[in-house]
Order: C-alpha cells, then sequence, then structure tokens
C-alpha cells in the first residue's frame, strides 16, 4: 500500500486533483466538526504527456436529471451489454458501436488508469481564435514605442489564422479598419461618452445579418456577418498592414502641453473597453477571444473613470477607501463589473497589461480579468523584461506545439448523493444550474454545479467547496465510497471543442470509530490553500481583521480537534504528523499581502489576490510561504527555514515569494564581492559561490508567469526590506538580549514571531475556558 503522500502525488499527477480530505468523515455533523471543510483543487486541463484525446463523444446516463459520462466506477454487465451509473444507479444500454466489448476488449473509459480522460467533439463549425488589442496611446515616447515593438513582436506569434483587431485610446477612442489598401482608415468615439452595445454596432454597421440563428450554437460561415471582417482580419491578410499601422501610432493628440503641466492626459479606458466589448458581441459571440488591455497610467475620463485630471488630487489609497473618500470607485467598479459579465456571458475573456509608476485603477477593472479568466499583469514600464518577456509568454507553446490557452470553457460537477456542492472559488462565473446536488450553503460562488470559465490554461486551478449532507443517523454501508465527477468542455487552441472527463471516488468512515484513518488522509497543503482562498475571497468584502479572526478560530478549532494534549496544559499540546504544516501556513498567510494591505496600494492588493485564486497548488504555497535557499561554502545549496536566524554574514539566500526573486549577500560576503576578491584566480570558489544563486533565479525567471520582479540586494541595503518582511522574525529589538547574543539578524518589527503564535495557539486549544 502507497503512503498517502504518494497517493496525492500520485492523484494530482493523473487527475489534477488534491482534496482537503482523502477519507471522507460520513455524516454532515462530522464534517462540520472537522472544521476545514471537504473541498478540492481541480487543475481542469492539467497538462499530460500520457493522455491522448479519443477521437469519439462521451457515452452518457440516460437519466435526463444526471447525464453522468461513463467512468471505471461505472457497473458493467458485459454480456447483457448494460452499465449501471455511479452516480444515479440508472442502467444503461452501450450504443451499437459498442457491440464488441467485453471484460478483454475495455474502451479505455472503463479502464482505472483514465480516471480522466479526453474526448474530442466533431460537431459544430470551428471558428478561428480572435484577439482584440486595445492600446492606451498616452504613453511616453519611449514607452509607446516598447509596446509597439512587443505588439508587433506578438503578430509573428499567433496563428496565421487567427482573427486580429485594433483599437487605440487616449482623449478618444478610435476602432481602425484593417481591410484598407493604402489607406488608414478609423471610426473614432468620444471618450466621455457611455454607449450601448446596440448603438456601437450600429455606428460600426454591425447590424445583425437576418438569419435565424439558434442560441449557443457558433455560427455557420454561410452566416456570418460579412461586415465583421473590417475590424477583425486574419493575420495572415495583413500581417504588414498591422505592422506598419502599429509603427505608425503617434502619442495621443491631446497631450499635456506646459499650461496644463498639473493635469494628468484624458485617458477613456473605460469607453475603449465597452467598444471593444460591444464589437466583439455584435460579430462573433461563444467564441474563443481575448480582448488584451494595454493601458499606462489610470482612466481620467468618460464611464470607468478612477481619478480625475488633475494632478494635485492623487489617486485613492486604502485609507481614503476606509474613509468613503473614494469619489470615483463605486461608479468605475459598477461600469466594469457590467463590462465584465458582457464580456463572459459570450465566452470571451479580458486580460489587463497595466504598467506605469502609479496605481492604474486595477482595483476598478479587477472583474474583468477575475470573471473572464483573464491575465492581469502590472509592471513600472512596458520598457521592462518583466513586461516584455510574461507578454511573450501569453503566446507560448505546450509540448505539442500547440498554444497553451483553451476558451469558452464551462465546468461540470456531479456528485453521489451524500455530497452536494457549495461553491467554487477561481476565475469563473456561475451558469446558474440549479440541481439536487447544489447546496443552499454557499462557500464562494454558490447556487449552482456549472461554472463558465472563458479562458483557461494548464495551470488554472479553481478551488471546489462540497459539504456531505447524509445524516447521523443513516450510516453508509461498511467500505462504501464518494464519488465525483468533473465534465470540462472548451475550446482548444487547435479549435476543436473537447471534452476532460475526470471521475474520483474516496472511502467514507465513521469519525467516532476510524477517527484516525480520516486524521492521517488529512492534506495539509491543500487544506492550507483552500482555507486560504476562503480568507481571501471574504477579504474581498469584510473588513481585514475580522478574516483574521475567521482564520485563527478555525485554526484554535482545528488543533482542539485533532491535537493530543492535557486540559490547561499548553506544554503537552503535539499535532500529528498529517497536520504539523498547518499552523505555520496559518501564521505566514495572516502575514501576506492577500490579507494584509499595509504598505500595498489598492492596485497591488488586487494583483495579488488575482494571482492567488487561480494558481495551482505549488504555487499558492509559494505564496503563502515563500521558499528559502542558502548558498555557503559549506556545502550544496540546501533549503533554509523562513526564519530571521537563516540570514548569517558568510551565506547567499535567494527568496522566491512568487511575485519577487530576491538574492541576499549576507555583510561578510558582500563585503568582499566589493573589496572584488571574485576577480583574483586564487578565489574562483568565491567567483563560483556567487554566480550560483544567479543561475538559479534565472531557472526561475525564464519559466514563471508572470516573471516576477528581480531583486539582488545585500545586508543593509534598501531593498532588504523584501527579504526581511517575510522571514518570521524569530529574533528583533524586543528579544535579541533575552536569549544571549544568537546567529541570525534581528529584525525591527512589533510582529509576533511564529514561536509565540504557537504559543499562543497551544494555549487557547488547551484551554478548557475556550
Amino acid at each position: 500500500m502507497a503512503t498517502y503522500l504518494e497517493f496525492i502525488q500520485q492523484n494530482e499527477e493523473r487527475d489534477g486533483v488534491r482534496f482537503s480530505w482523502n477519507v471522507w468523515p460520513s455524516s454532515r455533523l462530522e464534517a462540520t466538526r472537522m472544521v476545514v471543510p471537504l473541498a478540492c483543487l481541480l487543475t481542469p486541463l492539467k497538462e499530460r504527456l500520457d493522455l491522448p484525446p479519443v477521437q469519439y463523444e462521451p457515452v452518457l446516463c440516460s437519466r435526463l436529471t444526471c447525464k453522468a459520462v461513463l467512468n471505471p466506477l461505472c457497473q458493467v454487465d458485459y454480456r447483457a451489454k448494460l452499465w449501471a451509473c455511479n452516480f444515479c444507479f440508472q442502467r444503461n444500454q452501450f450504443p451499437p458501436a459498442y457491440a464488441g466489448i467485453s471484460e478483454l476488449n475495455q474502451p479505455a473509459e472503463l479502464m482505472p488508469q483514465f480516471s480522466t480522460i479526453e474526448y474530442i467533439v466533431q460537431r459544430g463549425a470551428q471558428t478561428p481564435l480572435i484577439f482584440l488589442y486595445v492600446v492606451d496611446t498616452c504613453l511616453e515616447e519611449e514607452d509607446l514605442q516598447a509596446l509597439k515593438e512587443s505588439l508587433q513582436m506578438s503578430l509573428s506569434l499567433l496563428p496565421a489564422d487567427a482573427l486580429v483587431g485594433l483599437i487605440t485610446f487616449g482623449r478618444m477612442v478610435q476602432v481602425h479598419e484593417l481591410s484598407c489598401e493604402g489607406i488608414s482608415k478609423s471610426y473614432v468615439f468620444r471618450g466621455t461618452k457611455d454607449l450601448t452595445a446596440k448603438q456601437i454596432q450600429d455606428m460600426l454597421g454591425l447590424s445583425r445579418p437576418a438569419v435565424p440563428i439558434q442560441q449557443g450554437r457558433p455560427l455557420q460561415p454561410q452566416e456570418q456577418p460579412v461586415i465583421s471582417s473590417r475590424f477583425l482580419q486574419p493575420v495572415h491578410k495583413i500581417d504588414m498592414n498591422l505592422t506598419d499601422l502599429l509603427g505608425e501610432l503617434q502619442r495621443d493628440p491631446w497631450p499635456v502641453t506646459q499650461k496644463k503641466k498639473g493635469k494628468r492626459p484624458l485617458r477613456s479606458t473605460g469607453v475603449a473597453l465597452s467598444i471593444a466589448v460591444g464589437l466583439l458581441e455584435g460579430t462573433f459571440p461563444n467564441t474563443g477571444a481575448r480582448i488584451m488591455l494595454f493601458t499606462g497610467g489610470p482612466p481620467t475620463q468618460g464611464p470607468g473613470m478612477v481619478v480625475g485630471d488633475e494632478l494635485k488630487t492623487p489617486i485613492r489609497s486604502w485609507h481614503d477607501i476606509e474613509k468613503d473618500n473614494a469619489r470615483f470607485m463605486k461608479k468605475a467598479t459598477k461600469h466594469y463589473e457590467t463590462l465584465a459579465n458582457r464580456t463572459a456571458a459570450n465566452g470571451h475573456c479580458i486580460d489587463i497589461y497595466a504598467c506605469a509608476l502609479d496605481q492604474t485603477g486595477l482595483l476598478e477593472m479587477k472583474c474583468c480579468a477575475n470573471l473572464t479568466g483573464g491575465h492581469m499583469v502590472m509592471g513600472d514600464s512596458f520598457n521592462t523584461s518583466l513586461f516584455k518577456q510574461t507578454f511573450q509568454r501569453v503566446f507560448n507553446k505546450g509540448f505539442n506545439g500547440e498554444f497553451r490557452m483553451a476558451f469558452g470553457a464551462s465546468l461540470e460537477v456531479k456528485t453521489s448523493r451524500e455530497l452536494k456542492i457549495a461553491g467554487a472559488i477561481g476565475p469563473c462565473i456561475s451558469l446558474n444550474a440549479k440541481g439536487p446536488c447544489v447546496s443552499e450553503n454557499e462557500l464562494g460562488i454558490g447556487g449552482t454545479s456549472q461554472w463558465k470559465i472563458c479562458s483557461l490554461d494548464p495551470s488554472t486551478t479553481l478551488a471546489i467547496y462540497f459539504e456531505v449532507v447524509n445524516q447521523h443517523n443513516a450510516p453508509i454501508p461498511q467500505g462504501g465510497r464518494g464519488a465525483v465527477q468533473f465534465v470540462t468542455q472548451y475550446q482548444h487552441s487547435s479549435m476543436q471543442k473537447r471534452i476532460r472527463v475526470t471521475t474520483i471516488a474516496r472511502n467514507w468512515a465513521d469519525a467516532q470509530s476510524q477517527l484516525q484513518h480520516i486524521e492521517a488522509a488529512f492534506d495539509q497543503e491543500a487544506a492550507a490553500v483552500l482555507m486560504a482562498r476562503l480568507g481571501v475571497y471574504r477579504a474581498e468584502s469584510e473588513e481585514g481583521p475580522d478574516v483574521l479572526r475567521w482564520l485563527d478560530r478555525q485554526l484554535i478549532r482545528l488543533c482542539q480537534k485533532f491535537g493530543q494534549y492535557n486540559k490547561d496544559d499548553p506544554n503537552s499540546f503535539r499535532l500529528s504528523e498529517s497536520f504539523s504544516l498547518y499552523p505555520q501556513f496559518m501564521f505566514h498567510l495572516r502575514r501576506s499581502p492577500f490579507l494584509q494591505v499595509f504598505n500595498n496600494s489598492p492596485d497591488e492588493s488586487s494583483y495579488y489576490r488575482h494571482h492567488f485564486a487561480r494558481q495551482d497548488l505549488t504555487q499558492s504555497l509559494i505564496m503563502i510561504q515563500p521558499i528559502l535557499y542558502a548558498y555557503s561554502f559549506y556545502g550544496p545549496p540546501e533549503p533554509v527555514l523562513l526564519d530571521s536566524s537563516s540570514i548569517l554574514p558568510d551565506r547567499i539566500l535567494l527568496m522566491d515569494t512568487f511575485f519577487q526573486i530576491v538574492i541576499y549577500l549576507g555583510e561578510t560576503i558582500a563585503q568582499w564581492q566589493k573589496a572584488g576578491y571574485q576577480d583574483m584566480p586564487e578565489y574562483e570558489n568565491f567567483k563560483h559561490l556567487l554566480q550560483a544563486p544567479l543561475d538559479d533565479a534565472q531557472e526561475i525567471l525564464q519559466t514563471r508567469f508572470p516573471m516576477p520582479r528581480y531583486v539582488n540586494t545585500e545586508h543593509g541595503g534598501s531593498q532588504a526590506r523584501f527579504l526581511l518582511s517575510k522571514v518570521n522574525p524569530s529574533q528583533t529589538h524586543n528579544n535579541l538580549y533575552a536569549w544571549g547574543q544568537e546567529s541570525g539578524a534581528p529584525i525591527l518589527t512589533d510582529d509576533v514571531s511564529l514561536q509565540v503564535f504557537m504559543d499562543h495557539l497551544k494555549k487557547l486549544a488547551v484551554s478548557s475556558a475556550s
């Protein structure tokens, strides 16, 4: 029997699923006493080399309220050619194509190693991928130049038949017609006027053809509105034209002149996005499409404006928001939320690339990327490698030479009757699919068993929360298993429609007699991320301190339930190995930028939370508790504790927080480097020591999306704060002398250390009063 750790890893590699509990408590009452909800992290498009898609359609259960897909957990009668659905127990006839099946000749979907299987659906017309660039022209000259070069480069990375469109905006919004030969022609809109989708389509001459169109079915080629092609053209036709057009783009003709020195440029981001959404709604509904917004500052006029054009009024801060002093915030947020919901309803997605030194309004615009599964990238300038390389990675290809992006996906979750679905947290919106397996208690986006995910890549991960509904007095038969099926339908980047089905099962256990089984099968890493997602989701609408108190309460209850201790004796408290890291994750989560807004602007907080709500388990754990490696003369590089005691004078540290890669030289190393020892032949080994973390950092920088900020600092350097703010402050100015002179660097902070946190936790967990 494999250990639970191996079992968890195998399941993640095969199915892209990690559950908080891998043996399930068999009644509602016991499940609520477990504190951490029964939930899972699902990566629907987890990349697998050994999963060739099959070229036929899935076989569905014939019961209309079920429609589960045939899977290895179903009971099959090979002689009668019948199969019993493992969700609703309906007996179904196999279709004629399965006439030849037997125990020895099984179709793939009945083999246990294919608990995840992918089908290619042949029906329906194929529609090309669509990329609509929405470009801000109120940029500084070199910034605009760098952005134009990046956009021209991206044209060479798109598939030849992809459709491309261009909208530019400053004080006015221009929709460029791309089919004109030798003359550039564009439609200009005022940046202060909000237009309905119908008005935009009429003005651009996109009124619908008089062909009756069935809902939800892609348009057949002969029905496609001919007119739409003026604004969206295949790359191979207009590659040269568009490259020239981009090259000729000028800065906004209404610049901030000398007289207006104290003003911001007028930027109509809200109207530009609205026109982009309307254009795609009118021409290609229910098709894979990306609206890519490139902006270099906050929207300053028209609907969706975030700040006025007077430079003397700063853009809103957390302090202003708390004091209800952010006058444009509510109205702007509402504008972008309406656009995000319209975009999601059409299956399109919105990417936001915001590069500026000040805030650009990501707080108000975040829903555009969050609800549609789009990317959010934040940088200082379009002229940095951080932006250029991140943008290039959007068009990365997988091992099969195809884009690593999928479009217009819907995820449906089916459960066996002892379970219900409480909700999901991730880059998705609800499809309001009610049914018997939908719980009334909502966690995250609930009240449905289906969600729409407009854009997916192989690392997009949703958290899905369940509720055990089995009553305490109706025991599940011994050896019973609960099952969940995830059905993801999506448009592959090769334009095929595909369906990926994952079916998993776990054992039920009676929490009174078999608690140790449930305990041993606890996945503390998945549980930490699932609880963190709930915390971050709550932080969007609740006060920060309330969320921290809620997390603390949950942690204390978990320790009371699963710790071994004598009442009122904190020193006797012990946690078993499967829970031992969980409190430490919670300690670092409480200090993370997802829950602490101090020292971060509202835009930065939105950016951090956006990425936390969509990354897979490994990346999410790095965000909660960054990884620290030490390089020294005493042996190979090694992971060390994220603790101030790890900061030693003769060490180099490499810290990965997901958003930053920090290289930190200890005091002695920094002095040797200043003295130039690395250039002397007799100190060759010192030169290698300095190079080693740089090489390792390079490796991370080359693969991660979005590219992290790279910080190279040393003891006493101003940027050492990146490291000092993350490590556990086990030595501070308050306790430095109490312990005798210990090694490590004292940190000037009043934050409590992990040791103090754990002492308090033990005290509260064992107290008979709580």
